[in-house]
């Protein structure tokens, strides 16, 4: 199976990107599933209910989130009855799930959202809870497992995947929306720190750059903003799976303003 993986989604760049590409991207590459963090995708804060239903037709399967998952209070009500995430590692009775699964040429794949630690809002240990669960899906016998860990550190990333490695598909770095080259399948687990951001490119983190110029330059608060134009990027990571392990990986990039195609293979180990 072909699976494809973008990450965070910020604004109406990142939906526009979206929804001009992937069907193509889709249809070219084969892909039997596409997952996407949709946390950032309404005006950079959160995902409204509305912008949850273009992502859907845009060709995406299942959205994962973050720490901005509860930005929009519209879409609590609806973790429960659509394909979208929230992090795993928030404690009992919070609304919606941290897994999903899709059923994908037969067989059931698994997909977790998790949230580090670093910097981010008060949850239980990331390492412990998934660690539970992985072991949980692979005692009932699933063994396509694919981890969206929304975290800042690189450190704790990397050192989330030397424990999982060779026991899930996939970890699929998000959160800083700044994009790592440290692709590599190790064990059968394909890991990325950071997939990037699908969104404007040319400003702040898909923010205009006139508010974080703005808190640097006089240490004062400002309201951070998506920019109305801008040039973008959609970025995408494809894994091929075979029998729970990822055989091959590799992520695409695309422009806006360029006709050519980037494309980073992973590392084999």
């Amino acid at each position: 199976m072909k699976i494809g993986f973008i990450g965070d989604i910020v604004g109406s760049p990142g939906r526009n990107m979206l929804e001009k590409y992937l069907k193509k991207i889709r249809l070219e590459y084969v892909l039997d599933a596409v997952i996407a963090n949709g946390e950032n995708a309404s005006h950079g804060f959160g995902l409204s209910a509305q912008n949850a239903k273009e992502l859907f037709s845009s060709g995406i399967d299942m959205i994962t989130g973050g720490n901005h998952s509860w930005d929009r209070k519209e879409i609590i009500p609806l973790l429960d009855s659509l394909p979208i995430l929230r992090p795993l590692n928030y404690p009992e009775g919070v609304a919606g799930s941290g897994v999903g699964f899709l059923h994908v040429k037969g067989k059931k794949v698994a997909i977790m959202n998790v949230m580090g630690y670093f910097t981010m809002p008060m949850v239980e240990n990331p390492f412990i809870t998934t660690k539970k669960v992985v072991e949980a899906l692979r005692n009932e016998g699933i063994e396509d497992i694919l981890i969206d860990f929304h975290a800042e550190s690189t450190a704790e990333k990397r050192t989330f995947h030397l424990m999982l490695k060779g026991q899930v598909s996939a970890i699929f770095g998000t959160h800083t929306h700044v994009g790592t080259d440290d692709l590599i399948i190790e064990e059968g687990t394909f890991y990325v720190s950071d997939v990037g951001m699908s969104g404007c490119r040319d400003n702040v983190i898909g923010m205009d750059k006139a508010a974080p110029l703005k808190r640097f330059l006089t240490g004062l608060p400002a309201s951070l903003d998506v920019p109305k134009k801008c040039k973008k990027i959609l970025q995408i990571v494809i894994c091929e799976i075979e029998e729970g392990k990822c055989i091959d990986a590799f992520k695409l990039r695309i422009y806006d303003d360029k006709d050519e195609i980037f494309i980073q293979k992973a590392l084999h180990e």
